[in-house]
């Protein structure tokens, strides 16, 4: 069998080239992580891609909050998908839900044709459908070729039950790729228990800013988890751990 496909979460290109230092197959490039992922910046695109030997994933988020866009946030997603493509991105994740927490089929499937021929994931929107397998079906029937979960849990580690009954309903039809909270420690593990093929993981830890004069008493973003005196970026050892770990698994070769 093949080995297990490992991607990386990233949200900066500096973050992109540790993950394939590292040995991951693949990456997500998106922004703002700290926002669950945004759509990165066209500049962030053409850089990683220029740099990058592996598979170059686009998240297409146009803001945070919830999955139901309006027309005008679809204009802007399909137009980032167009840039995406012409900056020769090799995948579009993207995702929609209509306001019962539903798939969005005309507005999922319209950003598809706009990925097209790309390849599609539907991202973790998915955790927040209603329900799980109705919403693997209507995926399945729209054709797209990749789920990104974490088994509508707060960790895919806690989801593990409901992703593995997702890879046995998908039956080789779609790719249940598993997301949130996995780590070099939990990866194979989960491999093992729900039976899946690809791990989506950010492999991140933080990193001390090399200012030396600073402001303490201020957080220009609001959020004091979040100082700008520290930030989290992908390690290339980590991930290097994860893929040991991942290729240590007995039927992976």
């Amino acid at each position: 069998m093949s080995k297990i496909v490992l991607e990386a979460c990233v949200d900066s290109v500096e973050g992109a080239l540790a993950a394939q230092t590292g040995g991951a197959d693949r990456v997500e490039l998106c922004a703002a992580l700290s926002e669950g992922g945004l759509t990165p910046s066209a500049a962030a695109i053409e850089l990683a891609r220029r740099r990058l030997n592996i598979g170059l994933h686009v998240l297409i988020r146009p803001r945070g909050g919830d999955f139901c866009y309006s027309d005008l946030d679809m204009a802007v997603m399909c137009r980032d998908i167009e840039i995406a493509k012409s900056l020769d991105a090799d995948g579009i994740v993207l995702g929609a839900l209509q306001p019962d927490a539903a798939v969005d089929i005309d507005k999922t499937s319209a950003l598809i044709a706009c990925a097209r021929p790309l390849s599609v994931t539907f991202h973790r929107a998915f955790d927040m459908a209603a329900d799980p397998f109705a919403a693997l079906d209507a995926l399945i029937a729209l054709g797209v070729e990749r789920l990104l979960t974490s088994g509508q849990a707060a960790t895919a580690h806690a989801g593990a039950d409901l992703i593995a009954r997702l890879v046995q309903h998908a039956a080789d039809r779609i790719v249940i790729m598993p997301g949130g909270g996995i780590s070099e420690q939990t990866a194979a593990r989960l491999v093992q228990r729900a039976g899946v093929r690809e791990v989506h993981l950010s492999g991140r830890a933080p990193v001390e800013s090399r200012m030396t004069v600073r402001n303490s008493h201020i957080s220009l973003g609001g959020d004091p988890r979040h100082p700008e005196y520290q930030r989290m970026t992908t390690s290339a050892e980590r991930i290097r751990a994860c893929r040991a770990r991942l290729d240590a698994l007995p039927f992976s070769s």
